[in-house]
């Protein structure tokens, strides 16, 4: 006699189906396809909105909620009606403070990082520990707690500060010297000491080995702290919201809230734009100069790398 063939129950089925997707989201052969699915979620969710904002500045009307053909009058017309990114006295005063304190913050947040970097890697003494836990603070403390505690002391200690350009780019620099130094201490765990050693051993001044051996190696660090600090200090809006005196000091973040407030206009994501393309050329360029001169290194020769060898 032949034997009865006994189908799966619908539950069954459903079990072998949920196997053989976790199975193929495993892909325990190959790299795990979950991992895939979900950073090129975690990508479309983030990039899909920016997209949004980019292309209705291009709108042929004032809608940023419905398409009604291409256009770059919201950049370059000079109509007074309309409100253009490169003819609105308004946008253009936002876009150069911030140019201006992005510039200033990286030339004074760089060199006290880098030398705050060298003293904190090269000091082992009592106190070492807690100076290096210190510096970590600003990474950790609330933008908005700093920018009101920055207010505070401006106002009511350093009155002699005044608001305004001033005061932003000195909370800039507060805010942005621990980014500096953990890159730039990341890359000096990156290199070593062997290098210092050997021209001490030939009979290189101290000053010889810092400007002649160490600073060329510490140059990719240099380069990518300084392009990060310039992304920080152009895209922020809390320090410089806190620390300004009027229209004179007021950013690109500072317009655009300002914008959405009332009735904003296709103009409004223009000048967003533009902010997010010269962030993002700022930051290219700081990693792929990174990468450049890194070529060739054996051992730790990522960024992230370097910034893992941090230690306290």
């Amino acid at each position: 006699m032949s034997q009865a063939v006994t189908r799966p129950t619908a539950r069954e089925s459903q079990f072998g189906y949920i196997q053989r997707l976790r199975g193929w989201l495993g892909n325990q052969w190959g790299r795990p396809r979950f991992l895939v699915l979900v950073t090129w979620g975690y990508v479309v969710w983030s990039i899909v909105p920016v997209l949004i904002a980019i292309q209705f500045s291009f709108n042929n009307s004032r809608s940023l909620s419905v398409w009604h053909g291409f256009t770059l009058k919201w950049y370059t017309s000079t109509n007074p009606n309309i409100d253009s990114v490169f003819h609105s006295a308004e946008l253009l005063g936002a876009l150069e403070q911030s140019m201006k304190l992005a510039a200033l913050d990286v030339l004074i947040a760089v060199p006290i990082g880098v030398f705050l970097a060298l003293g904190l890697a090269r000091w082992h003494g009592r106190g070492s520990g807690p100076s290096n836990l210190l510096m970590l603070f600003p990474l950790v403390t609330p933008e908005i707690v700093a920018g009101v505690s920055l207010l505070l002391l401006f106002s009511q200690l350093l009155k002699f500060v005044p608001f305004g350009t001033t005061a932003q780019v000195l909370g800039h620099v507060t805010f942005s010297i621990s980014f500096v130094v953990v890159i730039v201490r990341g890359r000096l765990f990156s290199i070593g000491p062997s290098y210092e050693e050997a021209a001490a051993d030939l009979g290189a001044a101290p000053l010889t080995r810092l400007t002649r051996v160490l600073l060329p190696l510490l140059l990719p660090a240099i380069v990518a702290s300084a392009a990060i600090v310039f992304a920080i200090s152009i895209d922020d809006f809390v320090i410089s919201q806190w620390l300004s005196n009027g229209a004179n000091s007021t950013t690109v973040p500072m317009e655009i809230y300002d914008a959405t407030r009332a009735t904003p206009e296709p103009s409004t994501d223009g000048i967003a734009t533009v902010i997010m393309v010269i962030t993002l050329l700022t930051v290219v360029t700081g990693v792929l100069v990174y990468r450049v001169f890194t070529r060739g290194e054996s051992g730790r020769g990522s960024a992230v790398d370097d910034v893992a060898g941090f230690g306290i």
